[in-house]
């Protein structure tokens, strides 16, 4: 049975402890946040106790723990609590800061301890069969992706000026599926972006639409398209063309009923956001992170990925800032 402490107990915390405690071999043994009030409100749900953060760091009985803290924490945590010799799963992403996340891939690569870096929709059954299939060789060499993500809504602008931009918050995802489906990084990103869905995001020195084209030295390309807003829903697609066919990976309707009369064809809206979405995913997440403990199996979404996703990140906001594409070596 693993041990685990929960470092975090916002939304994304819940969803954690969820999983956790769902899980036949792992049990959530305690929580922690900056506010306690949160820690002890989760905690209580799931019959954990609260604790500081040290104090689970400390505790020699907890296995491993999962970092769902802000993102500026990360680097610190992940560093902490490999040192204390814990496994761990850290949300994404690494940090705000290429640097410093490159500086806590070498803090931890000398303690021994797994660390796992939750991109979460490398999990998702769909963009999973998409993936089997392209490895499979089912069409054949991939040529070139297309990658959708949107969300319903706009975040409040007061996270939007700590988020690190859309480019390190919200298309980090995006980053990491590419790399995750095209078995490398490009050689080169060409970013534009605009805010034409709140002006106060602009104010705030982010962007909320935004279109980034990965470059690869073979001549492929990989296209990911990024918006705040879609007022149908959570629209998440990959499409992949191959040198011999098509795979394409469609949204997640609320329902699979689809009405046709004389005045037209309708269906269901996309599912309304990511915890609808990605529910199954970050199930099937912790899962391949259990295994991989009790396996002695390579963690499947490395801290060399986080970094990776990272530095494309950073290579996107660079060329978004300078409208001229940003080779990755450069970064």
């Amino acid at each position: 049975m693993l041990r685990v402490g929960l470092l975090g107990a916002g939304r994304i915390g819940f969803v954690h402890a969820r999983t956790i405690t769902r899980h036949a071999d792992s049990t959530l043994v305690a929580v922690s946040d900056f506010v306690p009030d949160n820690a002890e409100r989760l905690a209580a749900q799931y019959g954990a106790t609260a604790r500081t953060t040290d104090e689970i760091l400390a505790d020699a009985e907890i296995d491993a723990v999962l970092i769902a803290t802000s993102t500026d924490t990360h680097s610190d945590l992940i560093e902490r609590a490999t040192a204390a010799g814990k496994a761990v799963l850290c949300e994404k992403p690494v940090d705000l800061s290429l640097e410093r996340a490159q500086r806590c891939l070498a803090a931890t690569r000398g303690t021994g301890q797994p660390v796992m870096i939750g991109f979460n929709r490398r999990f998702d059954p769909s963009f999973g069969a998409l993936k089997s299939a392209l490895d499979a060789g089912e069409v054949g060499k991939p040529e070139l992706l297309s990658l959708t993500s949107f969300d319903p809504a706009p975040p409040p602008v007061s996270y939007i000026k700590v988020s690190g931009g859309l480019f390190r918050d919200m298309m980090i995802h995006d980053f990491d599926m590419a790399n995750f489906l095209m078995g490398g990084a490009p050689v080169s990103v060409s970013a534009t972006g605009s805010s034409v869905v709140d002006p106060e995001i602009g104010a705030s020195g982010d962007v909320d639409t935004a279109v980034v084209t990965l470059s690869y030295a073979d001549g492929r390309i990989a296209v990911i398209k990024n918006s705040r807003r879609a007022v149908y829903g959570y629209d998440q697609r990959i499409e992949l063309l191959g040198s011999e066919g098509l795979l394409q990976a469609q949204n997640i309707a609320e329902n699979t009923v689809v009405k046709s009369t004389a005045a037209g064809v309708t269906g269901a809206k996309p599912v309304l956001f990511f915890l609808e979405r990605y529910m199954p995913a970050y199930a099937a997440e912790w899962e391949a992170f259990v295994t991989a403990i009790n396996s002695g199996a390579a963690m499947p979404v490395t801290l060399e990925d986080g970094v990776a996703a990272l530095a494309l990140a950073e290579a996107a906001t660079r060329s978004a800032k300078s409208g001229q594409p940003v080779r990755l070596a450069d970064v």
